[in-house]
């Protein structure tokens, strides 16, 4: 077997077993389907080219969402991006969602999701790790380049605010 073809077969294999932590990380930040598939192609086509640059001080999974993370700060740095940004935030581009994309969206996206993802990005970015990729408080740390006690202090302020939006929806709906 030729190292192309070891690097193919091992490709093949984290996208098989990391391929969906990938896009969910990558939607969670983003809030976009379409942006977390190409976010999502994008990072394996660098881990492809960059296999030989692992370094086993941290996990595979670790590594990955690293690469989605900072492949997803670059997307949203991007002129493009914040065009698509504005262009949905004014309004409809003229394009139909198609009753396919509503019917998914519907039944993957249940209340807390819905509420984690309204969360700020520094507070939904760990509890997304923590809960969700199973990674510790050091590795979220180390990923993030912040102490764990930063980590600590984002996630009891996550929670915090999810027990009010929770509270407030149960609220809404007594009345």
């Amino acid at each position: 077997m030729t190292d192309h073809e070891d690097k193919k077969s091992l490709l093949g294999e984290l996208m098989t077993v990391y391929g969906k932590d990938v896009w969910n990380y990558a939607y969670s930040i983003t809030r976009k389907w379409d942006l977390a598939d190409d976010i999502t192609q994008e990072v394996f086509i660098k881990v492809y080219k960059n296999l030989h640059g692992f370094r086993s001080d941290a996990s595979v999974k670790t590594w990955l969402l690293t690469i989605t993370r900072n492949t997803a700060i670059d997307c949203q740095r991007s002129a493009f991006f914040r065009k698509v940004t504005l262009t949905d935030w004014v309004g409809e581009t003229g394009e139909r969602r198609s009753i396919e994309q509503d019917v998914i969206e519907n039944q993957t996206v249940n209340e807390m999701w819905d509420m984690v993802l309204k969360l700020p990005i520094k507070y939904r970015e760990v509890l997304i790790l923590y809960a969700h990729n199973q990674l510790s408080l050091k590795e979220i740390a180390d990923m993030l380049g912040v102490t764990e006690g930063t980590v600590k202090s984002r996630m009891f302020h996550a929670r915090k605010k999810l027990s009010i939006m929770k509270e407030r929806m149960a609220y809404g709906s007594d009345r």
